[in-house]
């Protein structure tokens, strides 16, 4: 059932409360990235736990992307339609129960669909979360402020996932705990989800609010720009997470405590940049630093294919400083360009490129590089991929797009809100 109130600052403070919402969401991405950020140390235990080639193994990083890009695209809307708490409480609810399912597995195929039906979970409550943080922002560059805190819990979770699984592996037993683990903190989230009160959603227009609607919106410049934004960002960053421990696996130089905690030290970085980023953001224009750390970033990609494993193991976990703000950026200026009564769905088609870029950005290095018999090639690939996402944020800081988009947002949607609060 839609809702139909006209959202107002007034009736959250009353009804709800800002701040549980905000800790809610925040935990919310912590709590996944505890998985899908795991799967670089999980690659090389089902590589040999199962006999796979690095393509087939992929599958553990894709499958899940491909998920979650069908959920955001086909069911995106849902948070829009249905409302931003129902949709939360059902994609934590199919989380959990699917997460539980981990702990019977012993097969491949089995693995891979839960893998497939976690992403769609995901997408379903991420969506809705995303959602959310327009309903409590006041204007777009509180959006992007919130946006960077949220992505900064989540490098945190990507921080935490990682360490559990090898303090499993340590003590003896399976990956596959992890996902019983964090099924358990993903029960406690859904009570808290339930018990509060969420903010009523704007309307702003009759147009029907499903799967039609959705695509039409992937044909919108704003939309389709964000997105590609998202694509190139998201296959450069996987790159590191998902093929680095690889890459570095048979390093052997002076650096060794760095080549094996680099995939720890690379999300250290980035979760410390993701929480100086709404610092740094509000004092400095977004293009500009956007287009300044992308260059850092193809910096590092460049240096370690020319200088090799002596050079990456410095560069490569460095590049997570340089990543920190760039995709909750993008992913917050891209939402924040459209109808807050639009935004349920505008995430979704901006998570679908997201994960398309997770899940084919990796699987084609995986591919290269099983073709050429090492991962250095596949990183090749991962280089252009940098170099893309460079080109595009530059010319977005020279001609600037979407200026007057969000110009009139602020003057709008956000606006309504400050003056009614």
């Amino acid at each position: 059932m839609q809702q139909n109130p006209v959202a107002n600052s007034a009736d959250f403070s009353a009804g709800s409360n800002v701040a549980l919402i905000r800790w809610l969401t925040y935990l919310m991405f912590m709590m996944f990235a505890m998985t899908t950020d795991s799967v670089g140390v999980i690659i090389p235990q089902i590589i040999r736990q199962f006999g796979l080639s690095m393509a087939q193994a992929a599958s553990f990083q894709y499958a899940t992307m491909v998920g979650i890009a069908a959920a955001g695209v086909l069911l995106g809307y849902l948070a829009d339609k249905i409302g931003r708490k129902r949709s939360i409480i059902l994609g934590l609810a199919l989380f959990t129960l699917n997460s539980y399912l981990f702990a019977i597995g012993h097969a491949v195929a089995f693995f891979i669909l839960l893998l497939a039906v976690s992403g769609c979970a995901i997408g379903i409550f991420k969506t809705g979360a995303l959602a959310l943080i327009g309903d409590i922002s006041n204007s777009t560059r509180q959006h992007t402020s919130i946006m960077n805190m949220v992505e900064g819990f989540f490098g945190v979770g990507a921080i935490i996932g990682p360490a559990i699984v090898a303090r499993l592996l340590t003590a003896g037993l399976s990956w596959q705990w992890l996902y019983v683990i964090v099924g358990t903190v993903c029960a406690s989230l859904i009570v808290i989800a339930a018990l509060l009160r969420y903010p009523a959603m704007q309307k702003v227009s009759a147009e029907p609010i499903d799967l039609k609607r959705t695509l039409s919106m992937m044909k919108n410049p704003y939309a389709l720009g964000f997105s590609l934004g998202a694509f190139f960002y998201v296959a450069t960053e996987c790159a590191i997470y998902v093929w680095m421990p690889t890459l570095l696996q048979d390093y052997r130089g002076p650096a060794l405590l760095i080549a094996t905690y680099a995939i720890s030290i690379f999300f250290v970085l980035r979760a410390a940049g993701r929480f100086l980023g709404a610092w740094l953001l509000a004092r400095f224009n977004w293009s500009a630093i956007l287009t300044l750390l992308s260059l850092a970033i193809f910096g590092c990609f460049l240096a370690s294919m020319i200088g090799g494993s002596a050079v990456a193991v410095y560069s490569l976990p460095l590049t997570g400083l340089f990543m920190s703000v760039i995709y909750p950026t993008l992913n917050s200026k891209g939402i924040s360009c459209f109808h807050k009564s639009e935004h349920g769905t505008i995430a979704g088609v901006i998570l679908f490129f997201t994960c398309a870029g997770a899940a084919l950005g990796p699987l084609a290095m995986g591919a290269l590089s099983d073709a050429f018999g090492h991962a250095r090639f596949g990183f090749i690939l991962a280089t252009a991929y940098s170099a893309v996402l460079c080109a595009g944020l530059a010319v977005n800081w020279i001609f600037n797009p979407a200026r007057n988009q969000l110009s009139d947002r602020d003057a709008g949607d956000y606006a309504a809100a400050r003056s009614s609060g």
